[in-house]
């Protein structure tokens, strides 16, 4: 029999809020069995909950995760998914790296500002004029 977790099961395991699940069930990412007030998550609902927190630590939007496992529907062989993600992961990369180095010419930058601000104010202590 497969296990089902409640909402302050899963809250737990993951470390996420009640609101966070809930607004996931709004968005359409997650669909919890419903008995009254109660919500049940079954192990489908755990995976789909894990892919979206790994989704989300990655960088990507909730269209794009909700695209993503859309595809799980889809294509029960997962290669239509995996390339996807392949694909999207690669354009994260992309953007990461784009990133990263306008990061460098701010640090470059910054580093030299600092230089300047460094030896002005070592000729001012000296009561130098600035050169």
């Amino acid at each position: 029999m497969e296990r089902r977790f409640t909402i302050s099961e899963i809250t737990e395991l993951f470390d996420v809020t009640p609101r966070t699940l809930r607004y996931y069930e709004e968005v359409g990412l997650l669909a919890p069995e419903r008995r009254g007030v109660q919500r049940l998550y079954h192990d489908r609902d755990r995976v789909r909950l894990q892919l979206i927190l790994r989704g989300r630590r990655l960088g990507f939007g909730l269209k794009e995760i909700a695209d993503m496992l859309d595809l799980y529907d889809v294509d029960v062989t997962e290669i239509t998914q995996l390339e996807d993600v392949l694909k999207r992961g690669d354009e994260k990369l992309s953007d990461i790296d784009a990133q990263i180095r306008d990061l460098e010419v701010v640090r470059s930058e910054l580093l030299e500002l600092r230089e300047r601000i460094t030896q002005t104010l070592a000729h001012k202590r000296r009561g130098e004029k600035q050169v």
